[in-house]
């Protein structure tokens, strides 16, 4: 049986595209059975009906700071939808802790930058600034601290010596639409589980694959 999966979004949510993309394959082990919009005006609310999801607006901004307020009427949506995964694509709200504490293990994030390196905003800028070599994303488990549950998958680029934030957070986007999409399915298929704060895996990389940069000819 399918896992029925929600995506939260707050903009554009391209990774909400790829992943309802993804999930059109008859192999794949996770249905989207909803989108999630905290902002009435986010340009994947469209997006998402186009291609036949149902899309529901649940704006945040009259719940002020009363974030228990605003969960209380997202998960009756999630309950209504019968909701057993949540894939965040850009959604610009924070959760309280008992929220994230109840969708433990079943609330996926992607971050664009190759975790616990580049926290938070601004992580291109960041990698730019460190001087890395590579870089790229993750999708990791939601804990309550940002940006740091266990790591599901990851995907690497070479940094270049000219890019700037918006070069790079190209490159790593295309990246992004690659592994999440292949994350959900690890997931939903069973083939992670949690051994404290690392996510075990059944998938294995392939002999061989390596990524240097600068790489010499």
């Amino acid at each position: 049986m399918k896992r029925r999966v929600a995506i939260l979004i707050s903009g554009r949510g391209s990774n909400m595209t790829a992943l309802i993309e993804a999930a059109k394959e008859h192999d794949v082990p996770a249905e989207i059975v909803v989108v999630i919009s905290n902002k009435a005006d986010a340009s994947g609310l469209p997006n998402a009906r186009d291609r036949g999801v149902p899309a529901v607006i649940l704006e945040s901004k009259p719940f002020g700071n009363d974030r228990a307020g605003f969960e209380a009427e997202l998960q009756a949506v999630l309950d209504d939808n019968r909701v057993d995964l949540i894939c965040l694509a850009g959604f610009m709200r924070l959760f309280t802790a008992e929220f994230v504490q109840r969708w433990q293990g079943r609330m996926l994030n992607i971050h664009p930058s190759l975790l616990p390196s580049f926290p938070g905003l601004d992580p291109h800028g960041q990698a730019l600034r460190a001087g890395v070599k590579i870089s790229g994303a993750t999708v990791h488990f939601v804990i309550p601290e940002t940006d740091a549950g266990p790591i599901v998958m990851q995907g690497a680029v070479a940094v270049r010596d000219d890019d700037t934030p918006a070069t790079l957070a190209a490159r790593v986007l295309q990246i992004e639409h690659r592994i999440y999409p292949d994350a959900l399915r690890l997931v939903a298929g069973g083939g992670t589980r949690l051994d404290g704060g690392v996510c075990r895996t059944t998938a294995h990389g392939r002999s061989g694959d390596t990524l240097i940069s600068p790489e010499l000819a």
